[in-house]
C-alpha cells in the first residue's frame, strides 16, 4: 500500500519520549519529504542523529520560547506535532514562570509562527493534569489547551489548531515506573505517596497513535482523549514486585507538591460538548463568541450535569490485569527476557 506524501513535519520536543517515538512512526507509517527535530538538547539531537541515520530528518537547535528560532523551523512546514513541554510537576511547583514560559508562551509561538507560515495543521499535546488543574503543571497545560482554542477561533487562514489530551505515559522519562524498577533491583524499599492514589495509564504506543489519530481527524479547537485504563499507585507496585519477583516493600512517603488523589480525562463541564467515538473521545471547543449575554443572562440549556470521566469512577485494574499490561511493556520485557 503506497504511503500518503505530506510535506514537511516539525516535532517540537522531538528529543523526548514522545517525540522520538512519534518520530519512528512518522518514517515506518507515512511519507514526509522532510522531518524536523526540533529541541534544545544539541547531545540528545546528536544521539538520536546517529542512531537513525535518516537523510529526510533534520536537526534544528532551539528554543519554543525564543519566537526567532521557532519561525525559522516552521518555514516550509506542512505539519506540526507540538510536544515541547515542561512537564515534572514538583519542578514546575519551585519554578512556575518557567513552566509559563514554556507551555504557555511558547505555545503560543509556535501557533503564531504556524499560522504566518499557513501551516496546514498543528496538534498540541496536553495531559489529564489540565483537567481541573491544581498544580502549576496542570494549570500551564490547561492555558495551553485555551491559548489553542482560541487561536482555532481567530484564525485567519486555513490553519488548523487541534490537540489530544492523555494520562500517564508508562515508562517514559521521569516516569514512576523506571524508579520502582530501580529501586527493586538495588534492593530498596518502593516507594509511593499514597496506595489509594490513582492514575490513568497508557503506553507511548497508545499516545503516538492518539496523536495520529488527531493529526487525520482533527478539526478547529477539537481535543482528542483515548479512553484509558486507571490503577491504583498501590496494584501498581505490587504488579511490578510479582513481575520482578521481589521481597522488596512498599514504602508510602505521602502526597507530594502539586499532587491530586486522582486524575481527570473530561471534566463535567466538556462533557456535554463531548462526542463518543469508540477507543477514542472527540471534545469540540465551546462555539460561543464573545457575546457577554452568552456568558452572563442567557446561560447554556445543553449543560446537564453529565459526570466527568476521571481516574475513580473510570474501574481500576486488578492485580493480574496491570500485570499482563506491564509484562508487555519494552521497557520490562526486554529488562526480564536479559
Amino acid at each position: 500500500m503506497k504511503k500518503l506524501n505530506f510535506g514537511t513535519l516539525l516535532i517540537t520536543g522531538g528529543t523526548g519520549s514522545f517525540g522520538e517515538s512519534f518520530l519512528n512512526k512518522a518514517i515506518n507509517e507515512f511519507e514526509f519529504d522532510e522531518i524536523r527535530v526540533f529541541s534544545r538538547d544539541e547531545k540528545k539531537q546528536d544521539d538520536l542523529r546517529n542512531k537513525l541515520k535518516n537523510s529526510k530528518i533534520s536537526f534544528y537547535i532551539g528554543d519554543v520560547r525564543d519566537q526567532n528560532s521557532v519561525k525559522f523551523a516552521t518555514r516550509g512546514v506542512d505539519y506540526i506535532f507540538h510536544a515541547a513541554a515542561l512537564k515534572q510537576v514538583p519542578s514546575c511547583e519551585f519554578f512556575p514562570m518557567q513552566a509559563v514560559k514554556t507551555n504557555i508562551m511558547g505555545t503560543e509561538n509556535v501557533l503564531d509562527a504556524a499560522a504566518e507560515e499557513n501551516v496546514k495543521k498543528v496538534v498540541v499535546l496536553s495531559t489529564d493534569k489540565a483537567a481541573y488543574p491544581v498544580n502549576v503543571m496542570g494549570m500551564t497545560k490547561a492555558l495551553m489547551e485555551k491559548v489553542m482554542i482560541a487561536k482555532s477561533r481567530n484564525t485567519k487562514n486555513s490553519t488548523v489548531f487541534c490537540g489530544t489530551r492523555y494520562g500517564n505515559v508508562m515508562g517514559s522519562r521521569g516516569s514512576v515506573i523506571p524508579l520502582f524498577i530501580n529501586q527493586i533491583k538495588q534492593k530498596k524499599d518502593i516507594t509511593i505517596t499514597h496506595p489509594e492514589m490513582t492514575r490513568f495509564i497508557m503506553t507511548l504506543a497508545n499516545a503516538v497513535d492518539l496523536v495520529k489519530h488527531a493529526f487525520i481527524n482533527g478539526n478547529q479547537g477539537e481535543i482528542f482523549v483515548q479512553k484509558s485504563p486507571a490503577v491504583s499507585l498501590e496494584t501498581l507496585a505490587n504488579a511490578i514486585l510479582k513481575l520482578y519477583d521481589s521481597n522488596s516493600k512498599i514504602e508510602i512517603i505521602g502526597v507530594r507538591h502539586g499532587e491530586k488523589m486522582y486524575e481527570t480525562l473530561i471534566t463535567n463541564e466538556e462533557m456535554v460538548f463531548t462526542e463518543d467515538k469508540g477507543d477514542y473521545y472527540r471534545v469540540s471547543p465551546d462555539s460561543r463568541d464573545l457575546n457577554y449575554n452568552k456568558y452572563f443572562s442567557e446561560g447554556n440549556q445543553l449543560y446537564d450535569n453529565k459526570s466527568e470521566i476521571n481516574s475513580k469512577n473510570s474501574g481500576l485494574l486488578n492485580l493480574e490485569e496491570t500485570v499482563d499490561i506491564l509484562r508487555k511493556l519494552p521497557l520490562i520485557n526486554d529488562d526480564l527476557n536479559q
